[in-house]
Order: C-alpha cells, then sequence, then structure tokens
C-alpha cells in the first residue's frame, strides 16, 4: 500500500539499477516504468537529491546509479518519499492501531509488519541479481 510516487520511484530505480553502469534517459525509464515523464522527472531529481542516482545532462546523459557504501534496501527508496515508521490503516482510520476498535486490526498488523520486514531486508541488487531470464531467451 504504497503511494503512487513511492511505486514510481521503486520501478524506475530498479530498471535504473537493472541497466547499470549505463546511464539511462528520461523518456526510455518513462515508457519502461510507464510513468508520466514530467512526474518521473521530479521524482528522478529527488532520487538523485537523495543520492540514489547521479545525473548528467547533454546528448550522452541520463540517470544512473551513484555509487554507494551500503546496498539500497526498497524501504530506503521509499522513505525518500514517504514516511516509513507508521502503516495507514486498510480502512482509512489514521495510522495503523491508532483505532483500538478497528475491526480488522488483528488481522491486518501481522500482514502490514511482514510487508515492513519485506521492504526493510530487500536489497536492490539482490531484486536485480534475481530477475528471471525472459521467455526465448534460456
Amino acid at each position: 500500500m504504497l503511494s503512487q510516487t513511492t511505486e514510481y520511484a521503486l520501478r524506475a530505480f530498479l530498471y535504473v539499477a537493472r541497466e547499470a553502469p549505463q546511464s539511462i534517459r528520461l523518456m526510455e525509464i518513462a515508457a519502461a516504468v510507464d510513468a508520466p515523464s514530467r512526474y518521473l522527472a521530479k521524482i528522478l531529481s529527488e532520487l538523485t537529491r537523495a543520492g540514489y542516482l547521479t545525473s548528467t545532462r547533454g546528448p550522452s546523459g541520463g540517470y544512473a546509479l551513484a555509487p554507494r557504501q551500503s546496498p539500497a534496501t526498497l524501504a530506503s527508496i521509499a522513505a525518500v518519499f514517504e514516511e516509513s515508521t507508521h502503516h495507514r490503516c486498510l480502512l482509512g482510520s489514521g495510522p495503523c492501531g491508532s483505532n483500538p476498535d478497528c475491526p480488522v486490526h488483528l488481522r491486518w498488523a501481522p500482514i502490514a509488519s511482514s510487508m515492513s520486514s519485506f521492504f526493510a531486508r530487500t536489497t536492490v541488487a539482490e531484486l536485480v541479481e534475481s530477475r528471471p531470464t525472459p521467455r526465448g531467451q534460456q
């Protein structure tokens, strides 16, 4: 249950990571992740400011992975765009756990916790390395 911005950010970052080390143009990324290019440009700028990407202008420019000391997790990428400490209530009653009368809390809390754990433990590198081979190229 991520915002549209965070979904685009994760898809775009994964795409750039798969194409590393080459620099990828904005329009190619936008087409690959099915995102509006102007909106995606703002998202990629945020990832660049946060130190996850580098940006180069000009005919051979584009976006590329920034050198990093530690691997980027899905949670670290998502944290650039949204608060990750609180889950939203499945029924829209504010932060999860803030409404003691919520009828789904006992069932939803373990799922939300599992999702948080997945995002915190899963690195982009793991996803790029485990990418399945496209059909017909085996």
